[in-house]
């Protein structure tokens, strides 16, 4: 396989790479470059090419005009000149597409051989990249690393105001458009987390999340586990403080606008009580003079270094003009012997690499709850979310860890232990099983070709059911591998994309539908084997009747119910949380009743309320894909563990409940036609279908 890369923003350099020198020179050139090594690794990878743009540049004496530099013997930079000779930044890049889209067609077709994929890197890439799949048919993948319409809608949450007339604005919306024409015509989006997978894209005019897959990245963390403090941190960071022992509150961040370094320092100078407990510690890149920097850089230090004057914190804030790459591991550890803590409060941060640096190193942290710091704080337990523009918020979360001792070691432990989540090994796996799906979309999965007709359907629910011992999947997929003629599914409470992730972790491979949040969505594998389509019918079918902001106005009068995360809200799901153990539903139900509202109120695992359109169900979504695969109702297996499954359960004849079920499952009404399984988890479903299978035979 020969992957090409487009990437255009930033300083792209084989060795020694100058990060912080500019702007657009951070996290995804990192990512980026361990990316290509880590797919190189793969026998089945030939060659891969980064291609980018040659400058000339007056603030480094590193070579970007060279047009083709090594990483190793299967990968390398490509550069491609354009008109302009000069550095450019991402936002006054876009005259110089037409001249690299046409240099790199012709490099292209000079080739032996024609890449298998082009995979773009931001918006400027994107738009390249679908100009080249329009010239010569190349299938290109996006990621979008950062994303120009959350900045804008953090802007407006920051309280600043947006002239449309100036050129950043124009920049600003130029790139929202790339980003959209990216959504609607590359083959498939890669998103680094749930967040922006269905949050951060949502609000695109081509929003389709079904052509979105959530990796999550992976970074080399190895150097962040074993580093040790070294005296030369020590000298630089302990001549700024006048107590160079306290715990200190780190960041690690470009000084651009969006990191939202500004607000930590006001964080920490509107609170004496963070002050006397911590010192405050802050690596922005380094400098020479800040009249030599890119104006917004030299900006938000300019602000930087007047918030520390104005609130007088000299002697308790460390600000070094220089350090090097080899100290930032250093410097975590520096600030771990002093049970400090690490903040990332950017307005808006789509995946968060230094939060898995210091959770590797073993600093808890304090992360923005704008982006993919969710995931990571979701999947490590290493922390906690704050509000960035409360600077309230942010001193309350970093004074309640520090004083914590207990919870700031569990942090740290979590924290260690999660990071094996984040490796290259699993991200390349997945990813390049992606690349070999869209290069050969054949039906040809599990081993075994798929019929045109299949006349049996299963639909299980993934946690408790499917998912929970990993013999019973490693059974699961060597059983379903012989049942040539029966779609798969599952049927779940968890988002599209959280259903995908889950199954990716546990090894299951890609079901043919997802009827995802309690039934309110259904998604079928498109003919591509890759992506997903939404059933849009089944979305217009149950909105019939659904009043969605009338019933939060309602349960919003109920101090009993807990709104869940943003993440778990969706346009047909309304989702709390309640005292565990309460019997709540019937009471939702009556309430939304008596004012006139058609819901249905789903009370599962002790604590989790949903409530959905009365039309929506799992076990209603489950029948209207049975009748869109023309299955007999009598061959659709359904299996399920908890209360969010009684519904599907009770729709049709062939219902398995596992034997580690919960809920009092058992004992609802109208499930005496259910089979108890003896085997739980996903034993369970197998024994449930050969039952019902033997039962079919048998008459």
């Amino acid at each position: 396989m020969f992957i090409m890369h487009i990437a255009l923003q930033g300083c792209l350099r084989a060795h020694d790479v100058e990060y912080g020198i500019t702007a657009d020179t951070g996290g995804h050139i990192r990512y980026l470059l361990e990316l290509a090594q880590a797919s190189a690794r793969d026998h089945a990878v030939e060659r891969i090419d980064i291609v980018t743009r040659a400058f000339d540049t007056d603030f480094s004496e590193g070579d970007y005009r060279q047009a083709c530099e090594y990483l190793n013997p299967k990968v390398r930079i490509v550069r491609l000149p354009t008109p302009d000779p000069n550095y450019r930044t991402k936002e006054a890049l876009w005259d110089q597409l037409p001249a690299f889209t046409a240099a790199l067609i012709d490099y292209i077709d000079g080739l032996e051989r024609a890449p298998d994929v082009l995979h773009a890197h931001y918006a400027d890439a994107a738009d390249v990249a679908a100009q080249v799949k329009q010239s010569r048919g190349l299938p290109f993948v996006f990621t979008a690393h950062s994303l120009g319409l959350p900045k804008r809608q953090c802007a407006a949450r920051a309280g600043q105001d947006v002239d449309t007339e100036t050129a950043d604005t124009q920049a600003l919306e130029r790139r929202i458009g790339f980003e959209n024409t990216a959504l609607r015509q590359a083959d498939l989006v890669i998103a680094s987390s749930r967040d922006e997978a269905e949050i951060q894209y949502a609000d695109y005019p081509d929003y389709e999340p079904g052509r979105i897959r959530v990796i999550r990245p992976a970074s080399d963390l190895q150097v962040f586990e074993k580093a040790e403090s070294t005296s030369e941190v020590r000298r630089m960071l302990q001549r700024f403080l006048v107590e160079p022992d306290k715990p200190a509150l780190l960041a690690i961040a470009r000084p651009v606008t969006r990191k939202n370094l500004a607000s930590l320092i006001r964080a920490y100078g509107e609170s004496p009580a963070l002050q006397a407990r911590a010192n405050l510690v802050i690596l922005a890149g380094g400098r020479q003079s800040l009249d030599a920097l890119e104006p917004e850089i030299a900006d938000n230090l300019r602000e930087m270094l007047h918030l520390i004057d104005h609130y007088d914190l000299y002697g308790r804030v460390a600000y070094p003009k220089q350090h090097s790459m080899a100290d930032v591991p250093a410097v975590y550890a520096w600030a771990r012997e002093r049970r400090g803590l690490f903040a990332n409060v950017a307005f808006n941060e789509p995946f968060g690499l230094t939060l898995l640096e210091a959770a590797a190193a073993g600093l808890p942290v304090i992360a923005t709850d704008s982006g993919g710091p969710n995931d990571i704080i979701e999947q490590c337990h290493n922390g906690v979310l704050v509000n960035p523009c409360s600077t309230n918020a942010i001193a309350e979360a970093a004074l309640a860890l520090f004083e914590d001792r207990e919870r700031w070691q569990a942090c740290q432990t979590n924290g260690r232990e999660a990071i094996a989540l984040f490796d290259w090994s699993r991200h390349i796996d997945y990813y390049h099983r992606l690349l070999v799906r869209m290069r050969d979309p054949q039906p040809v999965r599990r081993g075994r070709t798929v019929p045109p007709q299949r006349d049996a359907l299963l639909a299980c629910d993934i946690d408790g059911t499917l998912v929970g011992c990993a013999t019973s999947v490693q059974d699961f997929n060597g059983w379903y591998a012989g049942q040539a003629h029966m779609t798969f599914g599952v049927a779940t409470g968890r988002s599209f994309h959280s259903a995908l992730q889950i199954l990716e972790q546990t090894g299951i491979d890609w079901p043919d539908f997802v009827v995802s949040s309690v039934g309110a969505e259904i998604h079928r594998l498109a003919a591509d084997g890759v992506t997903y389509c939404r059933d849009a019918q089944w979305q217009a079918h149950i909105a019939e009747g659904w009043s969605r902001q009338a019933i939060v106005d309602v349960l919003a009068e109920m101090p009993e119910l807990v709104s869940q995360s943003p993440l778990e809200q969706r346009e047909h799901k309304i989702s709390y949380l309640c005292e565990a153990n309460t019997d709540i539903a019937p009471r939702l139900q009556d309430v939304l009743a008596d004012r006139g509202l058609a819901a249905r109120v789903i009370h599962s695992h002790g604590r989790c309320v949903d409530v959905l359109p009365e039309r929506a169900s799992k076990g209603a979504a489950v029948a209207w894909l049975a009748d869109r695969y023309a299955v007999n109702r009598e061959r659709v297996y359904v299996a399920g563990d908890s209360g969010n499954d009684v519904e599907m359960l009770r729709a049709l004849p062939c219902a398995i409940i596992v034997a580690n079920y919960c809920d009092g499952l058992i004992d609802a009404s109208g499930l005496a036609h259910a089979y108890l399984a003896r085997a739980s988890h996903a034993r369970g479903v197998i024994e449930g279908v050969e039952h019902f299978q033997a039962q079919s035979h048998a008459s």
